[in-house]
């Protein structure tokens, strides 16, 4: 599989990048990518939810009516479960939901996630890119070249590049990163994926340890 490389016009190049069938060729895993984007949302829950049991309330113990006799229910303090104000039973408790996944499935759902992109027409592959300074107006042009407008886009670089991703960072739906940081969850919520050429086999070597 081969991809045509882009200019920052939005024009060929009249070169071409070779795709890895095994990294974007395969059958996609639906129920990997389920997992890792399961995994990654659950790592951003604070889970410092907390609830006051009963021995937590700060009220009277007094008994509030004889144990036996009233014809009704017997009751203890104001504390209760049962009354307003009282403690709450099984509340929650501040707690990590962090869960681990092994490598090769999270490999599995990144492969997973391109094959269906590339499938769907939804990545490209653009001439390496650098800017001199942070030029957000810069990057917007380039958005415009590559009729990316408006649309979620995911730049993936082969290496940090402190002026690009500062170009981007106050465009709201586009997201810039480096080859290594990407999650399944990324590849998803992105509608376009944009590879600049040298990512591309750093990408794929990443994906085949």
């Amino acid at each position: 599989m081969e991809l045509v490389v882009l200019n920052t016009s939005g024009k060929e190049t009249g070169r071409k990048v070779t795709l890895d069938e095994t990294v974007f060729g395969i059958e996609p895993n639906q129920h990997a990518v389920y997992l890792e984007v399961k995994q990654y949302l659950a790592a951003q829950r604070q889970g410092t939810h907390k609830s006051k049991e009963r021995s937590e309330i700060t009220a009277s113990t007094r008994k509030l009516k004889k144990q036996k006799g009233s014809g009704s229910a017997r009751y203890g303090d104001i504390k209760s479960p049962t009354f307003k104000g009282g403690g709450r039973v099984f509340g929650p408790k501040p707690r990590d939901y962090r869960f681990k996944l092994n490598k090769a499935l999270k490999r599995l759902a990144k492969k997973s996630v391109l094959s269906q992109k590339l499938r769907d027409n939804s990545i490209r592959v653009l001439e390496n890119l650098s800017f001199d300074a942070p030029k957000t107006k810069e990057f917007i042009t380039l958005l415009d070249a590559l009729t990316l407008t408006g649309k979620k886009s995911l730049f993936v670089l082969p290496e940090a590049n402190k002026n690009v991703y500062l170009s981007s960072r106050n465009l709201p739906k586009t997201r810039v990163l480096n080859y290594n940081e990407i999650s399944s969850y990324d590849l998803i919520n992105a509608g376009e994926i944009i590879f600049l050429e040298d990512a591309v086999e750093k990408f794929q070597e990443n994906l085949k340890k």
